[in-house]
């Protein structure tokens, strides 16, 4: 194991032969396998630093890996994915229980950074993921915007439930002020959010075109446009796995159960969930 550094990544280069590098993002620093013919031949710890994530793209660059392999990890992943995918490397973000399922599948039952690195590199060898384009600085911003919203909304829904639950007036009046900021500052970040999609001509374009769908409001689109960026690209049956609304069939000889959905973007699906009962009220 190399010894961790602030800055630089620095390994042994092997022969040029079929390789995969699996990636686990923490919030500090990375834990790096790689692996050539299915054999680790170098492992690493590594700051989650640009330097550090720069010299690391070369050196994966010169082992001419053909995937780098990492998993969702609540979004301190996006820096590692931006500077890996700006060197021209091929990243993979896979979803965590599929990686943990691989995982058990091939016995490996203990859980370290160590082990799990090795298991996405092995995952890459193994599977081939396909590669997507991920999203663009712009969008992810967007997105950022829109999850805020989500966020101090929930907030918001938590004060009022309060606020129903308390009869001391003194305590009342703490909660109506803490309601009426949220209320101010849910306001300021939908704004913010309305002002990108108003920058971008394309995104305006979208919009209006998510809305002509009954149920569809300003919000629901927002959310589509920020976590479904692959609409428009994708055909319906892709779009309904992504977004968690694609019935999974359950049958096994003549025995056939129902089918459910599952998976998929879970705030897509809540947003269309939401805009289903607007359609059909």
């Amino acid at each position: 194991m190399q010894p961790d550094s602030n800055a630089t990544c620095s390994y042994a280069t092997g022969p040029s032969r079929t390789c995969w590098v699996g990636i686990d993002v923490a919030k500090e620093q990375i834990e790096v396998a790689i692996l050539e013919e299915e054999t680790v031949v170098a492992r690493l710890n590594c700051k989650r630093q640009p330097r550090a994530l720069a010299q690391l793209a070369r050196q994966l660059k010169q082992h001419r890996a053909q995937g780098v392999v990492l998993e969702a990890t609540g979004g301190m992943e996006q820096m590692v994915i931006a500077s890996l995918a700006a060197a021209g490397l091929a990243v993979m973000r896979i979803n965590p229980l599929q990686a943990r399922q691989f995982a058990r599948a091939q016995g490996l039952l203990a859980k370290t950074d160590a082990l799990d690195a090795y298991a996405l590199a092995l995952f890459g060898a193994r599977m081939r993921p396909t590669v997507r384009a991920f999203a663009e600085p712009e969008r992810l911003q967007l997105a950022a915007w829109v999850s805020r919203a989500r966020q101090l909304t929930a907030m918001r829904a938590r004060e009022r439930t309060r606020l129903k639950q308390t009869d001391d007036r003194m305590l009342r009046g703490s909660i109506r002020r803490v309601i009426a900021q949220l209320g101010k500052e849910l306001e300021r970040v939908e704004q913010r959010a309305a002002a990108a999609i108003e920058k971008s001509e394309i995104w305006k374009a979208q919009a209006a075109l998510l809305r002509t769908a009954p149920g569809v409001g300003a919000k629901t689109a927002l959310v589509l446009l920020a976590h479904l960026p692959e609409l428009g690209r994708l055909n319906r049956r892709q779009i309904a796995a992504l977004a968690g609304l694609a019935p999974m069939a359950r049958e096994s000889g003549k025995w056939h159960g129902r089918r459910r959905i599952f998976g998929g973007r879970a705030r897509v699906r809540s947003a269309l969930y939401v805009a289903s009962w607007s359609a059909i009220l």
